[in-house]
C-alpha cells in the first residue's frame, strides 16, 4: 500500500466505523411488517420534526397488556387447536409479536361477558360465605391458562364493572334501562335526581355542561353507602385476589370501578366523587393494606374529561394511591394531571374499542392512541379485546374491534390493522425503555412521532403517516439524523 492509499484509508475509516444502520419495519394498508434498513446520517435533510440530545430522562415504560373477557374465549375456541396456539404465541410468547406480560380482569360480569353474573348472588352475605369464582374457572380462567402456556409470568389487575346487584340501590347490574336489559324504566330517574347530592362543591359540578363527558354527573352513588356494604365490598376484592392466587394467577393491582361516568345499559355503577373517596379511603385501601400489602391501589378508570371532578377525587386520595387509570375522554387530561401529580403513575387502562369495522382507520386510531398515551407519560398500555368473532358484537348490542378477527362461518382468522399498530410499538419497545420525546399528529400535520431509548442507550423511533401523501421526515438522535420517507397511510418503526 502506498502513502496516498494509506492516507485515504485512514480518512475513510472513521466514517465507516461511525456509520449507524437501523432496521426499518413498515406497514401500509396493502403490505404488513415490511423489513428494510436505513442508515443514520451526519446531516439533516430538513428541519427535524423531533429531536433528542442524549440528556433526557424520560418516563420508563413498564408493560404491555390486554384484557381477558368471555367473548374473547368464545372467539378463540372457534379456531382449531393449532390456530389457537399460533394466536396465543403471537400475543404472549417472548418470541412472538406483541409480548404481553400484563392482563386486566373484571370481578363480576362486564360488557364483554356473555350475560349477567357475579361472584356472590346471595343478598346480605356480609360474611362472603357464598363468594366464589366457579364461573370464572369455567370461562375467563381457562383463557388465562391458555395465555400462561406462553407467558407464565403474566400478572394482572382487576376492576369491577358492577358490584353484585344486591349491593346497588337499583338492585340490578346496569345503571339505565334499555332493550338489552330488564331494568324498569321507573328506576332511571334515580341517576340524575334521586335523593340529591349533599356535598356543596359536588352540587356545583353536577349540572349539565356542554363539551364534556358526561354532560351531567350522577346525583347519587349506585353502590349502597351503608358501612356494612362498603366493607363487604372491600372484602370481596381481597377474597377475589386470594381465590385467583389459588389458581396460580397473581393480581397485584386494583381499581375500584370501571368507567364510573358511563351510565350504562350493561354492567356498570355510577359513583359520586364523595362516594369514590369514601369507599377507597375508608374501606378498600385500608383493607388491602391490612390483608394484601403487596397489592397496589390505582384510582380509576377515569373515562371523563371533567378535570375538576378528577382532581377532587385524586386530591382526596393522592397520599394513599400509587397510580391513575385513564381511558376514552380521560386522555384529554393526561398532560394536566401529570403536571399536578408528578409522583403518581399513569396507565392507559383500556384502548378504545371502535365500531366493529376492524379496518385501516381503526388501526390508525389505535396507533394514535398508543403514541398519545405513552407520549404523555403513561407507563403501561392495555388493549381491550384481543380477539373477537365477526364484527365483535356484545350481548348488549355494541360492535367493537379487536386485534384478531375470527370468521365464525369459516373458523378462520386474520390479524387486523390494529394488531400491526400495536406490533409497531410492543414488538420493539420492551419494558425498561424510556419515552424520551413525542410530537403528536396535531403538531406535525398527521405525522405522530415518538422516540424511545433502550437501556443500552440505543434509540427506537416510531413514526406514522396519517395523510394520503408520501412524507419525508427528519428526526435528530443525538448528533445523528434519521432521514426517512414515509409512505402514505403507514406505520413505521426504526430500531437498532
Amino acid at each position: 500500500m502506498n502513502s496516498t492509499t494509506t492516507i485515504i484509508a485512514c480518512l475513510c475509516l472513521p466514517v465507516v466505523m461511525t456509520a449507524q444502520t437501523m432496521k426499518r419495519y413498515t406497514t401500509t394498508k396493502d403490505t404488513v411488517w415490511q423489513q428494510s434498513k436505513t442508515t443514520l446520517s451526519n446531516k439533516a435533510r430538513q428541519t427535524p420534526l423531533l429531536a433528542v440530545t442524549g440528556t433526557e430522562n424520560g418516563q420508563v415504560f413498564k408493560a404491555w397488556g390486554t384484557c381477558f373477557n368471555e367473548l374473547d374465549l368464545d372467539a378463540l375456541e372457534m379456531l382449531r387447536p393449532e390456530q389457537q396456539d399460533e394466536v396465543m404465541h403471537q400475543l404472549f410468547d417472548p418470541d412472538g409479536s406483541l409480548h404481553f406480560t400484563r392482563g386486566r380482569l373484571t370481578m363480576n360480569a362486564n360488557d364483554y361477558s356473555r350475560a349477567w353474573y357475579s361472584c356472590d348472588t346471595v343478598a346480605g352475605d356480609f360474611q362472603l360465605r357464598y363468594f366464589n369464582i366457579e364461573h370464572d374457572k369455567a370461562n375467563v380462567i381457562r383463557l388465562i391458562k391458555k395465555a400462561q402456556k406462553y407467558q407464565p409470568q403474566l400478572t394482572f389487575w382487576v376492576s369491577p364493572w358492577s358490584p353484585p346487584a344486591w349491593m346497588k340501590i337499583n338492585n340490578d347490574y346496569p345503571v339505565l334501562s334499555s332493550r338489552y336489559n330488564n331494568q324498569s324504566k321507573e328506576k332511571d330517574y334515580m341517576l340524575f335526581e334521586g335523593i340529591g347530592l349533599t356535598d356543596e362543591d359536588e352540587v356545583k359540578m353536577a349540572g349539565q355542561q356542554q363539551g364534556v363527558f358526561p354532560r351531567q354527573l350522577a346525583a347519587q352513588d349506585y353502590m349502597i353507602q351503608d358501612p356494612r356494604y362498603l366493607q363487604t365490598y372491600a372484602d370481596m376484592f381481597c377474597k377475589f385476589i386470594e381465590l385467583y392466587a389459588q389458581e396460580n394467577i397473581t393480581i397485584d393491582m386494583v381499581m375500584y370501578q370501571n368507567e364510573a361516568y358511563s351510565y350504562t345499559p350493561y354492567p356498570g355503577c355510577a359513583w359520586t366523587a364523595t362516594g369514590t373517596i369514601r369507599f377507597n379511603r375508608d374501606y378498600l385501601i385500608p383493607t388491602l393494606n391490612n390483608r394484601h400489602p403487596e397489592v397496589k391501589t390505582y384510582i380509576g378508570t377515569f373515562n371523563t374529561n371533567r378535570i375538576d371532578y378528577v382532581e377532587k377525587i385524586v386530591d382526596g386520595l393522592k397520599d394513599n394511591i400509587q397510580g391513575i387509570g385513564l381511558q376514552w375522554e380521560g386522555r384529554d387530561n393526561i398532560a394536566t394531571l401529570r403536571q399536578r401529580y408528578p409522583d403518581i403513575h399513569f396507565i392507559s387502562s383500556e384502548s378504545e374499542c371502535g365500531n366493529g369495522s376492524m379496518d385501516w382507520a381503526a388501526g390508525e386510531h389505535t396507533f394514535h392512541l398508543l403514541a398519545d398515551y405513552i407520549g404523555h407519560g403513561c407507563d403501561e398500555y392495555f388493549i381491550w379485546n384481543f380477539i373477537l368473532a365477526d364484527q365483535g358484537q356484545s350481548t348488549w348490542g355494541w360492535k367493537q374491534n379487536a386485534l384478531i378477527q375470527v370468521q365464525s362461518a369459516t373458523h378462520t382468522h386474520r390479524y387486523t390493522p390494529e394488531f400491526y399498530a400495536v406490533k409497531h410499538f410492543a414488538n420493539l419497545v420492551a419494558p425498561g425503555c424510556r419515552m424520551q420525546a413525542y410530537s403528536s399528529r396535531e403538531k406535525t400535520g398527521g405525522l405522530p412521532i415518538i422516540i424511545f431509548q433502550r437501556p443500552d442507550k440505543k434509540y427506537v423511533v416510531i413514526a406514522g403517516n396519517q395523510t394520503d401523501e408520501q412524507k419525508e421526515i427528519t428526526v435528530q438522535l443525538d448528533k445523528k439524523y434519521l432521514n426517512a420517507i414515509l409512505p402514505p397511510r403507514s406505520f413505521n418503526t426504526f430500531a437498532p
